[in-house]
């Protein structure tokens, strides 16, 4: 008895020790994906540096953006940088609200974006790895390092995944000027963007306030997974709010919310506040 209890004890201890360390395989893929990415994409800039010209084909809403939050005369960068903390997120309607840490890239030369959950679900590790590459997207969820709750793929994965890193764009200015994406004016304060690639096609809406500040994207072409593992087509909105300007001297928002725009109401599954943004040239 006394040996069976010593076992157990030993056992528990391996389990938190496993836990608590800072090594996790999820966390090792990513970074070795994102070493890789960033090894690709380092130098296709060429040092080059946005000019008013690069954008004069552009809607007139995108070229007051671009120079309103100040990219003019700054680098083209190869990849975007972001991170969040304490970011309030949920999985679906009825599912408890996690606190995460969030951090995401995303690559100029191919639409590709990597991103990494860090959580803990009653002090049990959660992580979650999205990515899309080469066409290929997926969201992955493991707990206690080592066990995957789920792993979603598939054509509409892939298309939710297009659509989400066409929403991020303005971020990462050298992203539109990309042959991959166009652009067609809706309003003063309003236009459509469609991305193209490997087939796959999403638009969505950039809406923009007085200060052309972007302030929402909003599209179709995003569908939820049921807890069934059906996938239906729903509204999503991305919005933006609270402008900063950086240390770099880009104006960029602070907040951002990702909304399901469901039938019977909005839905709000992440809530967070950037913590940190910076680009290809500065690492």
């Amino acid at each position: 008895m006394f040996i069976l209890i010593g076992g157990l004890f030993v056992l528990i201890g391996i389990i938190l020790i496993w836990f608590y360390v800072p090594y996790s395989p999820v966390k090792r893929d990513f970074q070795n994906d994102i070493d890789a990415l960033m090894s690709e994409n380092q130098l296709r800039t060429n040092n080059e540096v946005f000019t008013k010209e690069d954008f004069s084909s552009l809607p007139v809403a995108i070229q007051k953006y671009i120079q309103n939050c100040g990219y003019i005369g700054t680098p083209k960068m190869s990849y975007l940088r972001m991170e969040y903390n304490n970011v309030d997120f949920s999985q679906g309607k009825n599912h408890p609200t996690l606190k995460i840490d969030y951090m995401q890239y995303n690559f100029i030369n191919e639409p590709c974006r990597m991103a990494l959950i860090d959580s803990s679900m009653f002090g049990i590790p959660f992580e979650g790895y999205d990515y899309y590459q080469n066409g290929t997207g997926g969201m992955k969820g493991v707990i206690a390092k080592a066990i995957t709750l789920f792993d979603q793929t598939g054509a509409d994965i892939d298309k939710a995944c297009l659509a989400t890193f066409l929403a991020e764009s303005l971020f990462a200015p050298t992203i539109l000027l990309q042959d991959y994406i166009t652009f067609e004016e809706i309003s003063d304060f309003e236009v459509q963007a469609t991305i193209s690639y490997k087939e796959q096609k999403a638009s969505g809406i950039f809406t923009f306030n007085e200060q052309y500040e972007m302030i929402s994207f909003t599209t179709n072409d995003r569908a939820v997974a049921g807890t069934d593992g059906s996938m239906e087509y729903i509204p999503w909105s991305a919005l933006c709010g609270d402008y900063q300007i950086s240390v770099n001297g880009i104006k960029y928002p602070s907040k951002f919310q990702a909304v399901w725009n469901y039938p019977d109401g909005d839905f709000i599954y992440f809530d967070g506040i950037i913590s940190k943004v910076s680009y290809g040239y500065e690492e």
